[in-house]
């Protein structure tokens, strides 16, 4: 059995491992490069062989940097299934063609604008290859094995993180090897703690936070303070959201700031109807995470929903204290741009981020204290007062890797650390190796390994 990285190797975007035996070949993830220019361009690489020759996909989750390529798959000729779970089914109907709108959007604001060095400008994807993308994709539960390929055996098992991610253990010819996917943490307030592993020959664990832990304090009192501090200065608070996963677990922390009376009674406005109508879907899957259907009233009743792009444009008007929860989460893209650009330059102001920024993104930026950050063709002064959280990481730290990883029943023959930048990575490594002492190593872009 031969395995390639596609993806997620040196950067937390582009997940995509490819497996081939005997002729047959499956693809595990299928993840959107995002971030630094050079990482975004392999985007538009061709793909490594024709994707009609994959048999079939596996997704871990629906976060775009795990499932957002499969409609660009598509457009160059992939025809097979795409297994997941049934959550990632019903978030991906809304990541892939609300990303497919995006893109679309980008290009032309790109032509109208003459900013695009390109002429014209094109986007990655359509609506319609997005579309043809989920009448490929086939859902399965947790803990029951299934065959994507004859004589392939591939089992999900809960991975926290996000509603439906999971680990995929894939058995080939008597051989094993398992994806860890996104770890989610053992505390989270919306996710159950991920399922241990199962045994298996090889591993391949991801490292977003494989140098560090998270803080410990309570997720909601440096929210309150943000939203408080902020309110005295007659401000608004921007919070930058991936749809799916921060933004439910944002307004799930307002709600219950408001209820306990630790922040005011200000209006909270979710510009993001998809982000609103992925919270809706956590009422549909009810027994894959923690809160009763009560409380996903209240989180999805947390705030003012934005559908219209004039009320999106009422919102960069706004005078009086306000919180706006807007994606996307790294702010390299959607309506929250346009929120930046609206209230960064105001020190009256702050910009609240709650999720991983990868290098080259523009929240990387803001967070590191650039100064100003480009935003459609112009350099927008940031003044604003600016805030990061890692207690709302749905990533499992250091430590929780490390016990995830401890908790195999036996020693694989040897550990892949992926999807994550080179320090986290080598981290985790050494971390490993000196633990249980166990081989690892840390693939490159394209490395192909014989298991």
């Amino acid at each position: 059995m031969r395995l390639t990285f596609l993806g997620g190797t040196g950067t937390v975007t582009g997940s995509k491992y490819l497996l081939e035996h005997e002729g047959r070949r499956l693809l595990v993830d299928c993840g959107l490069f995002q971030g630094l220019k050079q990482l975004r361009l392999r985007n538009w690489d061709a793909f490594l062989l024709p994707p009609q020759a994959i048999d079939a996909v596996v997704l871990t989750h629906a976060h775009l940097d795990h499932s957002g390529y499969l409609p660009r798959l598509v457009a160059q000729g992939f025809r097979g299934p795409v297994h997941c779970t049934a959550a990632t089914r019903e978030l991906c109907g809304l990541l892939l063609p609300d990303s497919a709108r995006l893109l679309e959007e980008e290009a032309e604001y790109a032509n109208r604008h003459g900013f695009s060095k390109h002429h014209p400008a094109l986007p990655l994807y359509t609506q319609h290859d997005a579309q043809a993308a989920l009448e490929l994709m086939a859902p399965h539960p947790f803990d029951q094995g299934f065959e994507p390929i004859p004589g392939v055996r591939v089992l999900f098992r809960p991975a926290g993180h996000l509603l439906g991610a999971a680990s995929v253990r894939v058995e080939w010819d008597g051989r094993s090897i398992l994806f860890s996917g996104d770890l989610g943490r053992n505390q989270d307030l919306l996710m159950h703690p991920p399922a241990l592993p199962d045994a298996t020959d090889w591993l391949v664990v991801e490292a977003t936070y494989g140098d560090r832990a998270h803080t410990t304090v309570d997720a909601l009192t440096p929210i309150a303070d943000v939203v408080n501090r902020t309110a005295a200065r007659g401000g608004v608070v921007i919070i930058p959201a991936f749809t799916v996963g921060r933004a439910q677990t944002i307004l799930y922390c307002l709600h219950l700031l408001k209820k306990q009376r630790r922040i005011p009674e200000l209006p909270v406005f979710l510009n993001s109807p998809m982000a609103a109508d992925a919270t809706r879907i956590y009422t549909n899957h009810l027994d894959g995470h923690k809160l009763t259907p009560e409380q996903c009233q209240a989180m999805c009743g947390a705030a003012k929903v934005v559908t219209s792009v004039e009320e999106s444009k009422r919102l960069n008007e706004l005078d009086t204290p306000a919180v706006i929860v807007s994606a996307s989460g790294m702010a390299s893209g959607g309506r929250v741009l346009h929120h930046l650009k609206a209230f960064g330059p105001d020190s009256r102001n702050s910009i609240l981020f709650a999720g991983y920024q990868a290098v080259g993104t523009r929240g990387a930026a803001i967070v590191a204290g650039a100064p100003t950050v480009r935003i459609h063709g112009q350099h927008v002064p940031m003044r604003a007062e600016v805030a990061y959280l890692d207690s709302l990481s749905g990533h499992a730290d250091r430590d929780e890797l490390l016990a995830w990883v401890g908790a195999l029943p036996a020693a694989p023959q040897g550990v892949f650390i992926t999807h994550g930048e080179p320090l986290p990575c080598d981290a985790l490594r050494q971390a490993i190796e000196e633990r249980q002492g166990w081989p690892c190593s840390v693939p490159e872009y394209r490395d192909t390994v014989e298991l």
